[in-house]
């Protein structure tokens, strides 16, 4: 059974999968994945041990195709994070299976875990071993690169100037580190929040509410950022 790529791309994207991201020849229906990986003893292993095989080829195409558009990944690494990708996908999946509706092919809903924890994979790599900039010492001057218009110097100079002060004054602790490192210093999201044993959902949270309170600081000022975009 072939499945199909969901959510993050649509029809488009199964396009680009070679056919050997595809279950074997003969076909399984969603019923018979589901049975088999509710069964026990070496009835269940072997579904377990094909589903695996599946999300593992499912997340070397995905790691491989992200790192041809330019993720920093290396083919030895390749292999390892499609590993990595496929066990936690597979994790996932036994934990979730009873929340399976039949709503798509099983193949289709099991190949969009794999598709998503090699993405988290591949965003995470970068970052391996890296201190986390959350520092806000020097961010508006990231900020002022992009944003000071060549007509405009002072006005965005006082634009970054206003933006530094709010940073300093209104944010709490928390809420500068997550900007600074999200908005300014492009920390991809899932890493953070491991780094700081925390969820994603949290971090949104935090961030949503640090650029509401900037907002209406600048407003205040007579100033306007549009803070979304970073």
């Amino acid at each position: 059974m072939t499945p199909i790529a969901t959510g993050w791309a649509g029809a488009e994207a199964w396009s680009m999968v070679p056919p050997a991201i595809g279950c074997p020849p003969r076909e399984q229906d969603s019923d018979v994945w589901v049975r088999r990986l509710s069964s026990h003893g070496r009835a269940r292993e072997s579904a377990v041990e094909d589903l695996h095989a599946l999300l593992l080829r499912a997340a070397r195409f995905e790691i491989g195709r992200r790192e041809r558009r330019g993720g920093v990944v290396g083919s030895v690494c390749v292999d390892d994070l499609a590993v990595q990708a496929a066990d936690d996908a597979l994790v996932a999946i036994l934990a979730k299976l009873h929340t399976y509706r039949g709503n798509s092919r099983f193949t289709t809903w099991a190949y969009k875990f794999a598709l998503l924890e090699a993405a988290m994979k591949v965003r995470k790599h970068p970052w391996h071993g890296r201190e986390l900039p959350l520092e806000a010492d020097d961010s508006t001057q990231a900020l002022e690169d992009g944003r000071a218009s060549p007509a405009g110097q002072a006005e965005g100079s006082e634009l970054i100037h206003a933006l530094g002060e709010a940073i300093a004054e209104v944010l709490t602790p928390q809420q500068r580190a997550v900007l600074v490192a999200v908005t300014l210093n492009d920390v991809p999201i899932d890493v953070l929040a491991e780094r700081r044993n925390t969820t994603r959902g949290a971090l949104y949270k935090t961030l949503h509410d640090a650029r509401r309170k900037l907002r209406n600081r600048l407003a205040e000022d007579g100033l306007a950022l549009d803070l979304e975009r970073r």
